[in-house]
């Protein structure tokens, strides 16, 4: 009788021991096997982002090339790109981190309020964001005449800062959902692994965007073509993807 007792104590048997046990229990590494799946996804992730910009930075120099021999036509990079604009832009997003963390924090001291307030500034800001961008690309296109397919820099320039934009959307609405479950009550104090892990998810899409902004936006056009073209290709060969 007493084993019996024991086995269902240990398994959160008997009354009131359901409410203690997990159903997320911790990996045997000690972690909870949600936060380990979104670790190997943004691991996937880092893959997918390195291969874009690896062939942004290939394609970018080909085009200027091209131009340059008459054989292309333009706009080129720095005939369209706004740094301080995308700076603006860049920092909104990089402050989406602290509201984030702050986000986190709230809802591991319990508090609600704080919870609800950082989640909701973490998405505003994240959309604001998005809608930069929009307004970025659709500057290019109808005042530019940069479209996806004008030439080889702006097909893999719209390529990579468009799968970044929806990787954004995407947390702006993993965000909101939050947001929503918290005004129903159903995010407490010790459901704070689900803020984390979309936190996770969070920073890891603001850090490429600074990967992104430093190696589009902020690297000289007129330095040596052939220097970029080739650190690039390099990078290609050690992602395997040439």
């Amino acid at each position: 009788m007493s084993t019996a007792v024991a086995t269902a104590e240990a398994h959160g048997g008997g009354h009131g021991g359901g409410a203690e046990h997990s159903p997320h229990p911790p990996t045997s590494t000690g972690i909870d096997h949600r936060k380990l799946l979104m670790w190997g996804f943004l691991a996937s992730d880092c893959m997918f982002f390195g291969s874009l910009i690896a062939t942004y930075l290939i394609y970018r120099g080909r085009a200027e090339e091209l131009v340059a021999a008459g054989q292309g036509s333009g706009p080129l990079p720095h005939e369209v790109l706004d740094i301080p604009y995308t700076s603006v832009s860049a920092f909104v997003l990089l402050m989406s981190s602290l509201t984030m963390v702050l986000a986190l924090a709230a809802v591991q001291r319990g508090d609600v309020r704080g919870t609800r307030i950082w989640l909701f500034a973490t998405a505003t800001l994240g959309s604001i964001f998005l809608g930069g961008q929009y307004f970025e690309f659709t500057s290019f296109y109808k005042e530019d005449g940069l479209g996806l397919t004008t030439n080889m820099f702006g097909t893999s320039f719209y390529t990579l800062t468009g799968f970044h934009g929806a990787h954004v959307t995407i947390g702006v609405i993993m965000l909101l959902s939050l947001l929503w479950v918290s005004l129903r009550g159903g995010l407490r104090q010790e459901q704070a692994i689900n803020v984390e892990i979309i936190g996770l998810y969070w920073h890891f899409v603001d850090i490429v965007w600074i990967v992104i902004f430093t190696l589009v936006y902020l690297i000289p056009y007129d330095d040596d073509i052939s220097t970029i073209s080739e650190g690039a290709e390099h990078a290609a060969r050690l992602l395997g993807l040439s």
